[in-house]
């Protein structure tokens, strides 16, 4: 079993971590306090080629494996959460839904506009009334003739709002057993009837973008049909499936930036006549801290590496994604602890971690529903 990273992987990190702390760092906390969507640095992301880091070079991508994209993304994050969730549903959600279920003419037209940069990539699953339980979609796409005519709503949308088209859920009939048939179909966001709306506000995660979407009467075309009709279901399961490892390499970024500055504090905050490093407490919190962070990351390596050789990797990804987002909740509210009343205040970019952090646990399904995932897999594989 080999632990190090490949050439081409240990190039990718050294550059990203160059990059995080030189272009995305600096304007965090300034980008957090205004809402700022960072556009900038997603325009430099295209030019370095990261935005179609894992798709296949013939539609403009990289070629890139999974482990890379996890680094990518625990770079990113680990300067600013909101790049970093920018960028690993602009990959995970947006992208690879095309990638892996698109047909050659959805490939060749969608894909390298977000390869490039020109389109940011969306994902609409979520809905008001749908959300652990994604199956309850209540968004409809009725078939008439070669068109498809769809109404509902989703929320909680990343990206949307720079994104030129997505694809989304919507139920297209019923099956012998009475059951919904939910199809994915890619709909373009400038067509009659969407509707974008960025409307919330969030406790984190500021500086990405976060919309609702209102389809009324929206057409497109019977070859907006992404896959087969009737695999909407399965398609975002696997969707998903790749999605927790973006968001585990999230936890990984922000713990890492949390764990970073309450070390530089502890080494600095002189209380008794010594740094606050010297004392046990405080070393205690800080071995806690490195360890969990550490298994998290190998957690999400081991993932990413699954779903790159080819092998079942569904239970990996809900554990890494379950437990990095945990130790991340955990690492900056003792990062914020470390740092005492100073923790609390906004002008210390920890206590952001800690609010950023808590999206984690919910997004890309809650913590709940991966011990379900977890459990029913262990039961049912062993």
């Amino acid at each position: 079993m080999n632990f190090s990273l490949t050439d081409e992987q240990e190039l990718i990190q050294k550059s990203m971590k160059e990059f995080a702390d030189e272009e995305v760092a600096p304007g965090a906390r300034e980008r957090d306090r205004n809402k700022t969507f960072p556009t900038d640095i997603v325009k430099k992301l295209g030019d370095l080629g990261m935005l179609g880091l894992p798709f296949p070079e013939e539609y403009g991508g990289g070629g890139g494996d999974s482990i890379s994209f996890a680094i990518v993304v625990e770079e990113l994050s680990r300067a600013c959460a909101s790049t970093g969730i920018t960028y690993s549903a602009h990959i995970s959600l947006g992208g690879a839904p095309i990638a892996n279920f698109g047909t050659e003419e959805q490939k060749k037209a969608y894909l390298p506009p977000i390869c490039s940069g020109e389109s940011l990539g969306a994902f609409g699953l979520t809905e008001p009334n749908a959300g652990s339980d994604a199956g309850g979609t209540r968004t409809t796409a009725i078939e008439q003739g070669d068109t498809f005519t769809i109404n509902g709503s989703k929320c909680f949308i990343t990206n949307a709002s720079y994104a030129k088209y997505l694809a989304l859920t919507a139920i297209t009939g019923k099956r012998a057993d009475g059951s919904k048939e939910i199809s994915a179909l890619i709909v373009p966001t400038d067509a009659d009837g969407f509707q974008v709306i960025d409307n919330y506000e969030k406790m984190g995660l500021h500086s990405s973008n976060t919309t609702e979407l209102v389809l009324e009467n929206v057409k497109v075309p019977a070859s907006a049909l992404l896959g087969k009709r009737g695999e909407g279901f399965k398609q975002f399961l696997v969707t998903l499936d790749g999605g927790r490892i973006g968001i585990g390499a999230m936890g990984v970024g922000i713990a890492q930036a949390a764990f970073d500055r309450a070390k530089q504090y502890a080494r600095e905050r002189t209380q008794f006549g010594q740094s606050i490093g010297k004392f046990q407490a405080i070393q205690f919190k800080l071995a806690d801290m490195a360890m969990q962070i550490e298994l998290a990351r190998t957690m999400v390596y081991k993932a990413a590496w699954l779903k790159d050789q080819g092998k079942r990797f569904s239970k990996e990804a809900a554990m890494c994604k379950l437990y990095a987002s945990e130790i991340c909740a955990s690492v900056t509210s003792q990062s914020v602890q470390i740092h005492g009343g100073y923790g609390y205040m906004a002008e210390y970019d920890v206590e952001r971690y800690m609010r950023d952090a808590k999206l984690l646990e919910i997004g890309e399904g809650t913590s709940e529903v991966q011990r379900m995932v977890i459990g029913r897999d262990v039961l049912e594989n062993g």
